[in-house]
């Protein structure tokens, strides 16, 4: 069994002002594991900052606690705390005349001392963590000559090199092209597997996160939390419900979310497979809803109906009845409809 590394004990989260308190989320109960990548999800204002701040130890609880290890966050020095949490943050951090590598090994500074001098286990540790998150190229390039996604992973090797069981990052994937957040998940959920470390981060790219994280936290706005498995949370419901709305439904053939396109007309369409998902697609952009049935089915032929057919060539061609027009593209099939 995996080792839980972060207990939520009747948490309640947000903000004290002139001695008034200003919750957001109350009553949390979870567990982040070792080992696994966990994702946070939830609307904008919902709170995940502040249950991100607050499991960081920036916000104070306003009721509960938060455990490390199963110690109380609040019992832990500045000096334990950073060597049991590294912290990943999504704004850009200007940072001038500092190589690659000499900011990786400031993740470091918990254990060097006032003098910041690297000893021969630091300088391999630091070189472990610039390895891990293949940035090997870019160790004596200026941080600031980075691309977003190459400064990003720069980061996690300062926080690998930090050596902290758990890591917490914000919106990792926020400023990354759709590439880029597809190998930062990837880097992330293996580094999880390899190093046997806790990640634990909030995002937005609710497709991404179905597919890599092991954990989903769901934070509602009403104040509660929700986790599980994905593929749990999409089986009982949860996962459909908390993002339906009036512009996304759940997809329960293919497992993701898609946009609710406003039909005024329906056709019949014969097809199978990608062929018929991007069919589907199209036409429900040009506000005609689909049909799909199988080729026995057919029913009269007053009806409108479109089925996909292959050419000799290995071409998608689309087959218009009644009218039995064959037509070589989409867009030309999408200008005759």
């Amino acid at each position: 069994m995996k080792p839980a590394t972060i207990q939520l004990n009747h948490l309640t989260i947000g903000y004290r002002r002139k001695q008034r308190l200003y919750p957001i989320a109350s009553h949390l109960h979870a567990t982040l594991y070792g080992g696994e990548l966990t994702c946070l999800l939830g609307a904008n204002g919902a709170g995940k900052s502040t249950l991100l701040r607050t499991l960081s130890a920036f916000l104070p609880p306003l009721e509960g606690s938060v455990e490390i290890m199963g110690k109380p966050i609040s019992a832990f020095t500045d000096k334990e705390l950073a060597r049991h949490v590294s912290v990943v943050l999504t704004e850009r951090i200007e940072v001038q005349g500092l190589r690659v590598h000499e900011v990786v090994a400031l993740g470091r500074t918990p254990y060097t001392g006032l003098l910041g001098q690297l000893t021969t286990a630091d300088q391999t540790q630091v070189d472990e963590a610039i390895r891990l998150t293949g940035i090997t190229p870019l160790a004596n390039r200026p941080i600031d000559t980075l691309s977003d996604g190459e400064r990003q992973k720069a980061m996690i090797a300062k926080a690998l090199a930090q050596d902290t069981p758990v890591i917490y990052l914000d919106e990792p994937t926020a400023f990354l092209d759709y590439p880029s957040k597809v190998e930062m998940m990837q880097l992330l959920h293996r580094l999880s597997r390899t190093t046997g470390k806790t990640i634990f981060l909030s995002t937005h790219d609710l497709d991404l996160a179905l597919q890599m994280a092991d954990t989903i936290w769901l934070l509602h706005r009403s104040g509660s939390l929700t986790t599980g498995l994905p593929e749990d949370l999409i089986q009982d419901g949860t996962l459909p419900k908390f993002f339906e709305s009036e512009g996304i439904s759940f997809d329960s053939q293919t497992g993701h979310f898609r946009v609710k396109q406003p039909t005024n007309r329906r056709i019949q369409v014969v097809g199978e497979g990608l062929p018929l998902l991007l069919l589907t697609r199209a036409l429900n952009r040009n506000g005609i809803a689909t049909e799909p049935i199988a080729a026995e089915n057919l029913t009269s032929a007053e009806n409108t109906r479109i089925q996909i057919l292959t050419s000799a060539e290995g071409e998608t061609l689309y087959h218009v009845a009644p009218q039995q027009t064959i037509y070589p593209t989409l867009k030309a099939l999408l200008q005759s409809l």
